[in-house]
């Protein structure tokens, strides 16, 4: 196919639940795409010999490569090539915000086009794979005598234990709550990432000896001291960014009416039943925000709305998921921020807001909020819930004296994910704060090279083949 036919290829569309059939349940959204619609999409890349597409992948997949099988309909070629690279294809095809990483990349993308739906292409082929029961499972080496233990199952968690388990090191993830999978499984509803994916991963990690341990809090049960004198050689810190940030208002702590959104997804999501009332005020603009929003639309709130302090241009929220957001009902009122919990006897009532209006780019690179004089005005709610950010919990640290940056997470060595405790590794959100899943697989990939260079007695550094490259942390 020449390239003027693959550039006269529209972008293929997958079939959607209706708004008012998915707003009553938590089924996935997407179908997904069919053999043709994919071998259609596929025949849209230019295959180009500097593909920007896989600078743009946190875990450097091989996209050319895994669409050129597809093509061929060489749909194992397809899913070994992505495996290649990506421990967690299922997933990361799922959630991965792929409208800035490759897709955001792709020459197809540029100006008034629009890129390659490579997530979606990703998603085909695992879905192919596990609808013929083909096996998804690389073999893994005979067990070595040395242990790691990995503190959380979240995407770094899976990800150390998957590359570690394929060389035969015993690894056994401890996690706090009753299920695995970290915010894979409590942080993101099931109309986006369905359970059996998460089960699935899980399932791969066992095959190749992988122990878990539910229910079990590092820091609290036992601590990495405990860990050490039980015969661990190293350990993996991959706890996630699961404590909310505060708006720091008055009342917020004490109010009935006011829960957090990490706080209200866990808790979602351990079938706990609670009561939202009709109006919901959700605070923020990141995914969390959104999943929020959505989730309380489903369980019944019927006025449900999102406050976010700049405008829809600056969240950082999925453009598919606030696409999603609006088709459900939902609104968004921007330029404008809470500065006042209202309540009646510690219940709440409302929120009082002021209007804000953008000044010059702060930090993030994003134009900072100003508020704006007299501009304060009141919105009645039944529930409000902050969902602004996550931080990283230190239940685990028990005193020993980790060096931490000015953002509360790991201080770590730059290209090795070592921490100031030399046995000790961490990655994904305790390192980068909240982050997308891909970023968090790739870290656990360069933290299991290196725990692998840790037992062996290897330098750390000589001859890598992965290298994490972090930004500067600020200390």
């Amino acid at each position: 196919m020449k390239i003027q036919e693959r550039m006269a290829i529209s972008r293929q569309r997958t079939i959607e639940l209706p708004v008012t059939e998915r707003v009553a349940n938590f089924n996935e959204i997407a179908a997904g795409y069919s053999l043709e619609t994919a071998l259609l999409e596929a025949n849209r890349c230019l295959q180009c010999k500097k593909p920007s597409c896989r600078s743009g992948c946190p875990i450097n997949n091989d996209i050319p490569g895994f669409i050129a099988h597809l093509r061929e309909h060489e749909f194992e070629k397809a899913y070994w090539k992505i495996r290649e690279t990506s421990s967690m294809p299922a997933v990361c095809s799922r959630i991965c915000p792929h409208e800035v990483q490759c897709e955001g990349s792709c020459v197809r993308g540029k100006g008034k086009g629009e890129a390659v739906a490579i997530g979606m292409l990703e998603r085909f082929i695992v879905d192919w794979m596990v609808a013929h029961k083909m096996n998804i499972q690389s073999p893994c080496l005979l067990p070595q005598p040395k242990k790691v233990a990995i503190v959380g199952s979240g995407p770094a968690g899976m990800s150390v234990a998957y590359y570690l388990s394929h060389k035969g090191i015993h690894c056994t993830v401890f996690e706090s709550l009753s299920q695995f999978g970290g915010m894979l499984t409590f942080g993101i509803p099931p109309f986006r990432l369905p359970r059996s994916i998460v089960q699935a991963e899980f399932d791969a990690l066992k095959s190749c000896g992988v122990a878990i341990c539910e229910g079990v809090t590092i820091g609290k049960d036992k601590t990495l001291t405990d860990l050490r004198d039980e015969g661990f050689d190293a350990v993996f810190l991959g706890v996630g960014a699961h404590a909310s940030r505060k708006l720091g208002l008055e009342h917020e702590e004490n109010t009935i009416g006011v829960i957090h959104g990490v706080d209200y997804l866990r808790r979602v999501n351990q079938a706990e039943k609670i009561d939202l009332g009709n109006k919901v005020v959700v605070v923020g603009g990141g995914n969390v925000a959104i999943d929020v929003a959505r989730t309380a639309l489903r369980l019944g709130s019927t006025d449900v709305f999102i406050l976010y302090r700049r405008t829809k241009d600056e969240m950082p929220a999925s453009r598919a998921e606030i696409h999603h957001l609006e088709e459900e009902g939902v609104h968004i009122e921007t330029l404008a921020a809470p500065v006042r919990i209202l309540h009646e006897n510690n219940i709440l009532v409302g929120v009082e807001c002021v209007r804000m209006e953008l000044g010059e780019p702060d930090s993030s690179g994003r134009r900072r909020p100003v508020a704006l004089e007299s501009s304060n005005f009141v919105i009645t709610a039944d529930s409000v819930i902050p969902a602004i950010s996550q931080k990283v919990d230190h239940t685990a640290d028990h005193g020993l004296g980790f060096t931490l940056t000015k953002q509360g997470t790991y201080e770590t060595d730059p290209m090795t994910l070592q921490t100031s405790v030399e046995w000790i590794f961490a990655g994904g959100d305790d390192v980068l704060g909240p982050q997308t899943a891909a970023k968090a697989v790739y870290q656990g990939k360069v933290a299991a090279e290196s725990i692998e260079r840790f037992l062996n007695g290897q330098d750390l550094m000589s001859e890598r083949q992965f290298l994490c490259k972090l930004p500067a942390q600020a200390k």
